[in-house]
């Protein structure tokens, strides 16, 4: 049987673990599916470097296009991440009829509904399964196994940057900042972080994740996006005590009246197998109407885990490679004439728990006005600690876990709960989800 030829552009980490494991695996690999699946071209700005881990063993080049027109590769796996040159390639590519393969979430969180679309005219497929929860097979499982349900809600751990730096907070009581140079130090967040603890590369994920759940397009940009930078080491202590663990979670959501797209720290009960996911792992959890809850669990990133990805959507489109391009499993789950414009719901319209944190004088009075002003939002207190004030001290914290309420209706009430004479400076509000 004829190989299927593959071009690979961008050897990094993860081409780097594409071609090990593809060469490793290659009779196993073969017998999946169907046929050979060889990389025949290297395209890379750092030649030397690809002649070093391919050793010679296939053609070179700096030229990431040379790869796009080259008549004789079939799919495109593009490894170089970004929006700029990325997006060209993957849309010359697609002009010139070759398969894609990508691990890039960035670009498919902003340009994917213009990326399927021209993959769709073209008869071309566009796969992606290493762009989310590196190694776990999470759009496989929305796409296909779950296939039968009505997706509810998905919640996941989807940047192993940040879940270690809560982690270790939580583990060691140290501040943010100390962790976060820790994390440095042993390659698990990058010299400028950004994208990780400020949420955005988990909200690129969790929008890719709310395309395919729930038949809607693309719309990072509407995504409510908030990271951990700001998170004190007080509150992961005092949601420990109430028996909760604080994620930064990845949050998609199916209401009557639109879609929750939303990235922040979130308190989980303990007990939830999910807030048990430590250090660099990933987790995603999906509730479906017929199967309930279901939980997916693995690396997240890495070499070989999100190459194990990569090369099982190489196999997948190698299988369909001749398929009719009416059969084959759509982009985002849905047909594409049967996708739905939900609107993406303002953070005011959401509807959740929370958990507040406020310094009060310690004197009479002050909890019953605070309680007053919760009643009046029709907001109803689950839980509360009132730290004793040690010895000397005036101030004291107050914690309150609240039921399920609109995100506006807490905006009121912490509005008017600051402007108390009681209170000193501003509350800390972090959101809670059951997950049940």
């Amino acid at each position: 049987m004829k190989p299927i030829n593959v071009g690979l552009i961008g050897i990094g980490t993860v081409g780097g673990g594409t071609w090990t494991v593809l060469k490793r695996n290659a009779e196993e690999i073969t017998r999946r599916a169907g046929r050979p699946i060889q990389i025949t071209v290297v395209a890379d700005k750092n030649v030397e470097l690809a002649k070093q881990v391919t050793g010679g063993a296939c053609r070179i080049t700096d030229d990431a296009f040379a790869v796009v027109r080259d008549p004789e590769v079939d799919i495109v796996v593009e490894l170089i991440g970004g929006y700029g040159v990325a997006k060209d390639v993957v849309m010359q590519a697609i002009a010139n009829g070759k398969h894609v393969v990508t691990a890039n979430k960035a670009l498919l969180a902003v340009h994917g509904t213009e990326i399927f679309t021209a993959a769709q005219q073209k008869g071309v497929m566009v796969a992606f399964e290493a762009a989310v929860a590196g190694g776990i097979p999470i759009i496989k499982a929305l796409r296909e196994g779950l296939t039968a349900n009505r997706i509810e809600w998905a919640a996941g751990i989807i940047n192993g940057t940040t879940n270690f730096i809560l982690s270790e907070m939580r583990d060691k009581g140290l501040p943010f900042e100390t962790v976060l140079k820790e994390a440095q130090r042993l390659g698990y967040a990058e010299a400028d972080p950004t994208f990780d603890i400020e949420g955005v590369d988990a909200a690129h994920k969790a929008t890719i994740i709310s395309a395919i759940a729930f038949g809607i397009p693309v719309q990072f940009d509407k995504a409510h996006v908030e990271g951990i930078s700001k998170l004190d080491a007080a509150d992961i202590k005092y949601a420990e005590q109430l028996g909760y663990r604080i994620k930064l979670l990845g949050i998609a959501k199916r209401r009557p009246e639109g879609v929750e797209l939303r990235v922040h720290p979130t308190l989980i009960p303990a007990k939830r197998l999910i807030a048990n996911v430590e250090g660099a792992m990933n987790a995603v959890l999906v509730k479906g109407d017929a199967v309930g809850a279901t939980l997916y669990y693995g690396k997240g990133a890495g070499a070989e885990p999100t190459a194990s990805a990569v090369i099982a959507d190489l196999v997948d489109v190698t299988r369909m490679h001749t398929a009719d391009p009416e059969h084959r499993v759509p982009h985002l789950a849905f047909q594409p004439g049967a996708m739905v414009d939900l609107p993406i719901l303002p953070l005011s319209e959401i509807v959740t728990s929370y958990y507040l944190r406020l310094r009060v004088e310690d004197k009479p009075g002050v909890l019953a006005d605070i309680t007053r002003i919760l009643a009046d939002q029709q907001i109803s207190i689950d839980a509360m600690i009132q730290r004793e004030p040690g010895e000397g001290e005036e101030q004291t914290d107050i914690i309150i876990l609240t039921h399920q309420t609109r995100e506006k209706n807490i905006d009121a009430a912490i509005a008017r709960i600051e402007d108390l004479p009681a209170v000193k400076g501003k509350l800390t509000r972090l959101r809670l989800e059951e997950l049940q």
